[in-house]
């Protein structure tokens, strides 16, 4: 088998490889690309050793937590793309699409039956850890799991970091060893095995594929299936093409100004990469390999010393160091944490010295006080706050600056702590492109006090948590553009 980065597997139950089955699967579930994959890699050279067939299984489900019109077209967009790409490639492609509920239940059982052992992807957070873990316990076969999220491995230390600063420094110490341990750029490229030319008939009898009204996330085709439908599509699309093309449009012109303009929501200076990056079409490999290519940059340009600051480490323009230290740093410290507590998205998992502040200061008064309702439909006294979060329904995101914002405010405007992180926990993860991640609870979290210190005066509701008013952000950023686009029809 080619050399592979044995801290990127994790072996999920003791059954045995059986040289004897007809194929290898990868269950493709939160990597959803062919370019930059770990886990496709290690399927592929699974397929060589043993001289077998590779099958590619993609499956959505219907009933996963906040499953939408939103969410699948968006997911369906990547299913789109796969399909191209694998069509004419040494593997079987087979999306498959839950039209009711439990209607791909044993269906990875069956092939796995079949198969020699199983590939999957190993991403530690929402629902895809618990159903890795219990579908390893039922299969006949070596099922392994496989890191394909950041430039580093989440399985090379049992640390919780609980600052940026620490884990830069760690990151700074880590990294140079391991940028020549990149995925290949195209797994199935020179790839000699046999080809699966169809499913088996008793697979595809019970499992029907994906039809092209799917792939294609028709209006009529999803408002069958049993999602949420008031949470409609938006304007941005999904995929590894859509992805690569917002990729090279921003590092063209988006990253020189990048660490001078991020903030300002007028400016719209953001990458755009952290849904593409959540559903995994896209990963942060190739986003590295791609910044590289327009700094002119190599390893020889590190700094030697890990002192865990922000800038001037990487070698690069202020540009290319802000924009790393998002992609890198403050991505897979969200990793970092949820791959190492299960409790990453419960209250009690926030810094003793926040929950100290947070509890003592439960019973202050609140000037205002808001339902998951009045939030939800933006119907606050803040113009600011109602902006973003009108953002957050139309468009499915929130920028970034003013998603702090959006937060702190929940926290000063609901009767307790706990109540507020379930508002934005609910929020965000229903209705952003990229919520239900490590990295958005880590922006969730934030608010809170993780990865923070404390900030006095003592204030009411927050005590020594940081605290964020709209009236020194309205005079902070550049607002005019987004205030205007974002207002409430006839307001």
């Amino acid at each position: 088998m080619d050399p592979f980065p044995q801290d990127r597997s994790i072996l999920l139950n003791d059954a045995p490889v059986n040289p004897a089955g007809r194929f290898v699967v990868y269950w493709m579930c939160a990597f959803r690309r062919t370019r930059f994959n770990f886990s496709l890699q290690r399927a592929a050279g699974w397929a060589r050793e043993l001289g077998k067939p590779l099958l590619v299984l993609e499956a959505l489900r219907c009933d996963y937590p906040w499953a939408s019109e939103r969410l699948h077209r968006f997911i369906l967009d990547g299913m789109r793309d796969n399909l191209s790409d694998f069509e004419n490639s040494p593997a079987l492609y087979f999306p498959f699409v839950e039209r009711f509920k439990n209607e791909g239940r044993g269906l990875l059982r069956e092939l796995a039956s079949m198969a020699c052992l199983v590939v999957t992807d190993e991403y530690p957070a929402f629902f895809i850890p618990r159903m890795t873990r219990a579908a390893a316990k039922g299969l006949p076969v070596r099922m392994e799991a496989v890191d394909s999220n950041g430039l580093l491995p989440m399985g090379i230390t049992d640390r919780v970091f609980l600052t940026a600063y620490s884990f830069r420094r760690f990151l700074q110490q880590e990294l140079p060893r391991r940028l020549d341990r990149f995925p290949k750029e195209n797994p199935l490229a020179g790839l000699s095995i046999p080809r699966l030319e169809r499913l088996p008939e008793e697979i595809s009898r019970r499992w029907p594929a994906a039809p092209p009204e799917a792939v294609h996330a028709s209006h009529g085709y999803l408002s069958g299936l049993p999602i949420d439908h008031a949470v409609k599509p938006v304007e941005i699309r999904g995929g590894s093409r859509a992805a690569r093309t917002r990729l090279l449009d921003f590092l063209g012109t988006g990253l020189p100004a990048y660490h001078a303009e991020r903030n300002h929501p007028d400016a719209n200076a953001g990458s755009g990469m952290s849904p593409y990056l959540h559903f995994g079409h896209i990963s942060a490999h190739e986003i590295f390999s791609e910044l590289r290519k327009v700094e002119r940059w190599s390893p020889e340009r590190l700094t030697a010393k890990a002192s865990g600051q922000r800038e001037g480490w990487w070698g690069m323009s202020p540009g290319g160091e802000a924009f790393l230290d998002q992609l890198v740093t403050w991505r897979e410290l969200g990793f970092n944490m949820c791959s190492q507590r299960e409790d990453y998205d419960r209250f009690e998992s926030l810094p003793e010295w926040a929950l100290t502040e947070l509890v003592g200061h439960e019973q202050d008064n609140h000037r205002f006080r808001y339902s998951l309702e009045e939030f939800e439909s933006a119907r606050t006294h803040d113009p600011l706050w109602n902006a973003a979060q009108r953002q957050l329904l139309l468009e499915g995101t929130i920028h970034n600056y003013l998603r702090m914002l959006w937060g702190k405010k929940i926290l000063e405007w609901t009767p307790s702590p706990r109540n507020a992180l379930e508002i934005m926990i609910e929020l965000n993860n229903r209705y952003a492109l990229d919520g239900r991640d490590p990295n958005s609870y880590t922006g969730i979290f934030w608010v809170f006090g993780r990865y923070d210190r404390p900030f006095g005066p003592q204030r009411p509701v927050f005590g020594k948590i940081r605290f964020m008013s709209s009236r020194a952000t309205m005079k902070k950023l550049r607002l005019a553009e987004y205030m205007r686009r974002l207002q409430r029809p006839g307001a």
